[in-house]
């Protein structure tokens, strides 16, 4: 390995603390009432419903109804929209295709004091309306809630079914993606007769889920087969989530509540509570054996274990661009005391070498290449095992969209269908990360500032490493 140049300590440095404190506090803008967030910082965390509290429901076919594959996703599609248009968020949504069943996890509304979970779950179970109109006129009913004005032309039981369809471009190769309606001898007819007034001047006809608008295409054409298409900037993703969603309207089965509970947030709010300060804590003590033991060396790790937990804080809350936020849970917390409690044993092996090295009378540059050199494979062999343990449990526990989900789940775990245990996915999370930031803090972080220390007068004494007398300067 090349010699590392005195500066790169302060660089390292610098740039673990200027990471540290962003991922703390974030970047913010704030404009009247306007906030622009430009990095996220822990206060926008996402606390999963352990910690924050909320609800836990399944909901399966009512009367013991057999839905196929689609239409337990359109029914999918409808809750999904439905949480949204109740203000909730951060919830999740798991498809157990095999038992038929839909589980769906939401925390308590942030700011609500009168919030009736209980409610929720019931307008959640209903059944979606879905309404062909004409025009995307709105109004306001008694209760002040903006509604569709536009006269009916069809409902979701005239859809005999919607899929998704694509025409490609002979010239550039790319592909055009539309929805497409597959409409019933009813529907048929309907629909003949209002495209038939409104192609002539270019009407439009909205598509309506209860309150909610979700696609208003132009009329461009009389149908008359019943077979109707929804163009626009659709990908294949959007196209497939506008199809279930009109195929919920249409829905043969209403679904009903097999399981309902809450989970106190004072319980998790507790627990949380407790889980920082004991983290806070063992850091702190943590710090001050390593650098007892370890002298320099654990100075060194201490930096590296704090820019290790921002990588993980980093991580939840959304810090890098390449990758969404997630939520934290308290068995997430747990993931990441694990993590940093790996990497203190990295940081431990790492100096061990290191003190074996210079008890052999090696100099100060030739120890610490060879400590690093030894210590690696040990560490690397660990941490690859348990990133391994990390993407098992991401897959067999995580949301089924996930990728790792979709890779288990189409093989070793096809046969057993999708889990219920959705915080785990956030221990394994946090876990992984925490693995990686090791390799990126405790191995190379860590090797490039103690080698540009070495470069110092100053500390150039064995005592610093744990050796026990003045060593040779290395060869220039």
């Amino acid at each position: 390995m090349r010699k590392v140049k005195k500066p790169v300590f302060f660089i390292v440095f610098a740039v673990i603390a200027l990471f540290t404190l962003s991922t703390i506090f974030g970047l913010h803008y704030q404009y009247g009432d306007i906030v622009t967030t430009y990095i996220h910082g822990v206060d926008d965390i996402r606390l999963g419903i352990d910690i924050q509290g909320g609800v836990d429901v399944t909901f399966e076919p009512a009367d013991g109804a057999e839905a196929t594959q689609e239409q337990m996703d359109a029914a999918h599609e409808t809750i999904k929209l439905r949480l949204a248009n109740q203000n909730i968020s951060d919830s999740e949504t798991y498809l157990d295709y095999k038992g038929n069943r839909i589980i769906v996890r939401f925390p308590w509304q942030a700011g609500e004091t009168n919030f009736d979970p209980e409610e929720a779950v019931k307008e959640l179970g209903e059944t979606a309306e879905l309404t062909f109109r004409n025009g995307t006129e709105t109004t306001v009913d008694e209760e002040g809630n903006t509604v569709p004005a536009g006269e009916i032309i069809l409902t979701g039981a005239d859809v005999a079914e919607a899929g998704t369809g694509a025409t490609q471009d002979q010239t550039m190769g790319e592909y055009t993606w539309m929805v497409t309606l597959d409409l019933n001898d009813e529907g048929t007819e309907k629909f003949y007769q209002a495209t038939s007034e409104l192609y002539s001047t270019g009407g439009t006809i909205s598509i309506w889920m209860d309150n909610n608008m979700i696609s208003a295409p132009t009329v461009s054409a009389v149908i008359s087969d019943g077979q109707a298409t929804i163009t626009g900037n659709f990908t294949y993703e959007t196209a497939k989530e506008l199809a279930d969603r009109i195929n919920s309207g249409a829905l043969p089965f209403s679904l009903e509540t097999t399981s309902f509970k809450t989970i106190s947030p004072t319980m998790g709010e507790g627990a949380l509570d407790a889980m920082i300060l004991a983290g806070l804590i063992t850091l702190a003590c943590i710090i001050v054996f390593m650098i007892v033991l370890y002298r320099l060396l654990g100075v060194v790790a201490s930096i590296t274990l704090i820019g290790q937990v921002a990588g993980m804080l980093a991580a939840v809350s959304g810090w890098f661009g390449f990758m969404p936020s997630t939520t934290l849970t308290i068995p997430g917390i747990a993931g990441i005391i694990l993590s940093v409690g790996m990497g203190v044993d990295a940081n431990i092996i790492t100096g061990e070498r290191i003190k074996e090295e210079l008890r052999k009378g090696k100099t100060l540059d030739s120890a610490l290449q060879a400590g690093y050199h030894r210590a690696f494979s040990a560490i690397f062999d660990g941490n690859l095992t348990g990133i391994i343990v990390a993407i098992v449990l991401m897959g067999a526990f995580g949301v089924p969209d996930s990728i790792w989900a979709k890779i288990f789940n189409a093989t070793i775990f096809r046969f057993f269908g999708a889990t219920t245990e959705g915080v785990i996915y956030s221990f394994g999370f946090t876990l992984m990360t925490g693995l990686i930031m090791n390799f990126i803090m405790g191995v190379l972080a860590a090797r490039l500032m103690t080698m540009s220390l070495a470069r110092f007068k100053c500390f150039q004494n064995k005592k610093l490493y744990g050796g026990g007398i003045n060593v040779k300067k290395a060869d220039k």
